[in-house]
């Protein structure tokens, strides 16, 4: 028969007391207990009930979206047309899509590309566009820059952006927005004149550009991925 010392009689009593404590307090449950932290559920406004501080409160999970989720959505688009029907379809995919906040986001991602386009900046460009529009643009501005052409341009502001179509591509959403802003833009050539354009007029450009992102992924970004100039 083995000999048990005291002292290891008395860790293993009191581990059996310290785990009977625990479940009594850890393995009950009251019904107010708090959904586990999630760091990509966004912020959103505080309930009445919540504690002072407490400004996280979880949105709905797919398939848990009410009725009532697609107020921002109304606020946009006409509730029974075709773009309320997109723009629901996103948002139950994506219960964080604000169609309002989207729209401020893809005014700033429009004039951050004409004008990275413009500089020739293929970074901040890579990290905006699909990966078959950024290959379009790339090869234009080295198209450009192998006959020695250079674009001056002045982004003078955005008129209206509107989002015009919306849908879900099996994971993807993609939104359409129509721009009209304005722009003083001339390309010059190797020996600085002015071969189009203007480097004093304000001309009025129409854009109608197609957003995307995947909305099982956590990369919250959307990217370019269509462009068609309106005459």
């Amino acid at each position: 028969m083995e000999y048990l010392d005291f002292g290891t009689i008395f860790f293993f009593v009191a581990a059996v007391v310290i785990f009977l404590q625990l479940r009594k307090v850890l393995g009950r449950r009251t019904g107010n207990e708090r959904p586990p932290f999630n760091p990509y559920t966004r912020t959103a406004e505080v309930d009445d009930k919540s504690k002072p501080g407490d400004n996280v409160v979880s949105l709905p999970r797919r398939g848990e979206v009410k009725e009532s989720t697609f107020e921002k959505v109304d606020a946009i688009a006409k509730p029974g047309t075709p773009l309320n029907d997109g723009l629901r379809s996103i948002q139950y995919a994506d219960p964080s899509f604000e169609p309002a906040k989207f729209l401020d986001g893809s005014k700033m991602a429009y004039e951050m590309i004409v004008m990275s386009f413009a500089d020739g900046d293929r970074k901040t460009l890579k990290s905006l566009l699909s990966r078959e529009v950024y290959d379009g643009f790339v090869a234009a501005i080295a198209d450009r820059e192998s006959r020695g052409e250079k674009v001056q341009s002045s982004f003078v502001g955005i008129n209206k952006a509107d989002i015009i179509g919306a849908e879900m591509k099996g994971t993807e959403a993609h939104v359409t927005v129509r721009v009209v802003s304005e722009l003083i833009s001339a390309t010059l050539d190797k020996n600085g004149a002015v071969i189009d354009g203007d480097k004093e007029s304000v001309a009025e450009v129409k854009d109608v550009w197609t957003f995307a992102r995947d909305t099982r992924s956590k990369d919250p970004n959307w990217k370019l991925v269509a462009t068609e100039a309106e005459d």
